[in-house]
């Protein structure tokens, strides 16, 4: 059965400079957390793998491994002090799911998910390779939900200033269209 709101990770994905802003503002992100001198032997992306993932490998200095399953039924094995799930829960059917599975997962007291997805947009703005775009109070909902404490969060927006002059749509997306990021712990 083919997901419709799964992104296929290709050379256009690749290419887009959407994507390369969101990784600097991530890294960025991550640059203020408090384990930036902790250390690991392995971490978790879920979703495939990335040249984003080897920027992770870089600042978290260990190897990280990806997800293959199904992440909206299938169960997660490991341990892991780090697990990142960037722009991955929006393409979920059950995202609760995955929280969850990731929640059984995260070990030691210094444990972390870092979570971004976007922001909540109008439908006609909305991804349609989207499942859900969540508000701030959904994505805390989840989380709170899922067994986690919100340890930072951040907003940052995806695309070059002067791209939201291009046109009507971008205009309404410099309003709309920004990026949710969360350190989360388990509670």
């Amino acid at each position: 059965m083919q997901n419709n709101y799964r992104t296929v990770i290709d050379q256009a994905y690749l290419d887009d400079a959407a994507h390369q802003i969101r990784w600097q503002r991530t890294l960025e992100f991550l640059r203020g957390s408090s384990l930036a001198a902790a250390s690991f032997s392995s971490a978790l992306d879920l979703g495939e793998r990335t040249p984003f993932t080897t920027l992770l490998e870089q600042h978290f200095g260990c190897p990280f491994k990806n997800t293959s399953i199904d992440l909206d039924s299938e169960s997660l094995s490991g341990s892991f002090g780090v697990v990142t799930a960037f722009e991955v829960l929006e393409h979920l059917f059950n995202p609760l799911h995955a929280l969850l599975e990731v929640r059984r997962l995260l070990v030691g007291d210094d444990a972390r998910l870092f979570v971004s997805m976007p922001l909540w947009k109008p439908s006609f703005l909305a991804s349609p390779d989207h499942f859900h775009e969540m508000t701030r109070s959904a994505a805390l909902s989840l989380f709170g939900r899922a067994g986690f404490v919100v340890i930072r969060r951040s907003e940052f927006r995806i695309r070059h200033p002067l791209f939201y002059l291009t046109g009507v749509k971008p205009l309404l997306r410099a309003w709309y269209e920004k990026v949710q990021i969360y350190e989360l712990a388990v509670r």
